[in-house]
């Protein structure tokens, strides 16, 4: 049986924040560290996993830790209509 994703009206503004830096990229890849270069929370991007606006991309072999993301539809769409 599928997982069921979490139903949330919408991301917080640190989930959000992360969300948009990927309207930008290549494939709506999501960045694993910040503007100053810390690492983003794992905490935060297994969050946005669940609830269905973020999804793992690729597993990385040399840091198999870090969860590389990228933007779902879902993800986009709540990015798109906060930045209006």
């Amino acid at each position: 049986m599928p997982e069921k994703k979490k139903q949330s009206k919408k991301p917080n503004s640190k989930q959000l924040k992360w969300l948009k830096r990927g309207l930008d990229q290549a494939g709506g890849k999501l960045p694993l560290f910040d503007e100053h270069g810390q690492h983003y929370d794992t905490r935060l991007i297994r969050a946005c996993i669940d609830h269905g606006w973020a999804e793992p991309w690729f597993s990385n072999a040399l840091k198999p830790d870090w969860i590389v993301c990228k933007l779902t539809k879902r993800g986009r769409d709540f990015c798109s209509s906060a930045s209006r």
